[in-house]
């Protein structure tokens, strides 16, 4: 079976360091184009990839089958709908829109024309998450209690990126959050009811740099937080149950690889080492708890495999509405000071 023709749109950082190395190194996605606003830069190491200068030129010279969104959310709505309306199956950045109609919207299109349309939600992926999952599927820690999960950063200084910028879409409750809130659902489904504090706390921030965010469930608390003025060191994730606790710390191993410019590859890719595994702690000992490979390549080639109908999608649309219905709850929340029922 032919490779299928994939395109970027938008080659960030984020493109850059993380989609384009794993679209390349995915068996049955072949990296033909670029959308590249400004120069081309993308052919320093992609040769082979033809670049254009705008999605409406890209999708006129039918040049991709599959088209991957990595531009500010602002963007995502606008052109996401433009590649369905052009036949092509679509993958978004999260949280794949702003708005959660407008991704129902999208959803309602792709299912109509029989195109796969998915978000990248590559951290269910992490190493750390997928140990969770091994834990509460093997019943280690009981009736879980109590879940947080934290993703902290110390960058106490206002940077020139986007989403830092006051445009829509912007701020950490749309970046990290997404990650945090989708992981959640993954593990808990859909809460009863949200409540949440979201803050700017950097002097001269026009985006949100903080939030603590409270998902309530029958018997369940999950508390999601993110911070970019944390220098000391905080749980990733801490899980109580009848039987024990999990507590782990530090990122999954992958982030930092990608940024160093190594390709997603080879026998150790997206294994911790031993000295960063989780602590078990059950009633009589404290176990250091293996923690799982972490491995995002399995994003693409599940969107490879669901285009040429050998696989479901992974990640589906109705998932990431409901993250954005709890991203607007948790906004709604902040705003009023009281909780939101969903």
């Amino acid at each position: 079976m032919k490779k299928i023709r994939t395109a970027l749109v938008g080659y960030g950082s984020v493109g850059e360091k993380i989609h384009a190395p794993l679209i390349s190194v995915c068996k049955d996605l072949e990296l033909v184009a670029i959308v590249e606003r400004n120069g081309e830069r993308s052919k320093e190491k992609y040769p082979q990839v033809q670049v254009f200068k705008s999605l409406k030129d890209l999708l006129k010279a039918d040049a991709a089958d599959l088209i991957i969104i990595v531009t500010p959310n602002e963007f995502h709505f606008h052109y996401a709908k433009m590649a369905l309306e052009a036949g092509k199956h679509v993958v978004v950045d999260k949280p794949v829109t702003i708005k959660s109609l407008e991704a129902t919207l999208l959803q309602q299109y792709a299912q109509l024309h029989g195109l796969i349309l998915s978000v990248f939600q590559n951290r269910r992926w992490d190493g750390d998450f997928q140990t969770i999952r091994k834990l509460l599927h093997e019943g280690s820690l009981g009736r879980i209690v109590h879940f947080e999960s934290h993703f902290d950063r110390f960058r106490p200084q206002v940077v020139d990126n986007w989403r830092e910028k006051d445009v829509p879409g912007n701020g950490i409750t749309y970046d990290l959050g997404t990650h945090l809130i989708d992981q959640a659902v993954m593990l808990f489904g859909k809460p009863k009811w949200v409540y949440a504090e979201i803050l700017k706390q950097r002097k001269g921030a026009v985006a949100d740099d903080f939030f603590d965010i409270t998902l309530m469930y029958p018997g369940m608390k999950a508390r999601l937080t993110a911070s970019v003025m944390v220098n000391a060191p905080l749980p990733k994730f801490l899980v109580l149950g009848e039987k024990g606790s999990y507590i782990k710390y530090g990122l999954d191993v992958q982030e930092k690889a990608f940024k160093a410019g190594e390709l997603p590859e080879g026998p150790n890719w997206g294994i911790e080492n031993s000295e960063s595994w989780g602590k078990l702690h059950l009633e009589n000992a404290v176990i250091s708890y293996p923690t799982e490979r972490g491995d995002y390549r399995y994003f693409y080639q599940n969107i490879a495999d669901a285009i040429q109908g050998k696989a479901e999608l992974k990640v589906k649309m109705e998932e990431a509405i409901s993250v954005l219905e709890i991203i607007e709850a948790a906004f709604l929340s902040n705003q009023e000071g009281k909780r939101i029922d969903l």
